[in-house]
């Protein structure tokens, strides 16, 4: 699939491998590299950042500043899962088990008021 296809999940799995393509780069280069560079707290200040901001945009300014910000967001969230070695499709691993956990309650809540 080109790069211009990726618009779904596969494109936070591609920014991904770029983020760890970049963890070696030049720091005066690359911005991943920087922050690479200046570690654990720096990435997660910037997601910090990224966070609040993302929440100011969904307040108070427009849905494409909600958009721009949510993208920033998600960027330095996958700069930080790569510090930690965390790779994304164990996160999507625990998101679907919660959707099946949530799924089984619901079943299980469904049963029980139509056998009372």
């Amino acid at each position: 699939m080109s790069e211009q296809q990726q618009t779904g999940p596969e494109i936070l799995d591609r920014l991904y491998e770029v983020i760890e393509e970049r963890r070696s780069a030049d720091p005066k280069e690359s911005w991943t590299a920087r922050l690479f560079k200046k570690g654990l707290p720096k990435i997660s200040q910037k997601v910090g950042e990224e966070a609040t901001e993302t929440v100011v945009a969904a307040l108070a300014e427009s849905r494409e500043d909600l958009i721009e910000e949510s993208a920033d967001l998600l960027y330095h969230l996958l700069v930080l899962w790569a510090a930690k070695s965390v790779r994304p499709e164990e996160v999507y691993g625990k998101l679907h088990e919660r959707r099946v956990a949530t799924d089984t309650k619901k079943k299980k809540r469904k049963k029980k008021r139509k056998t009372a």
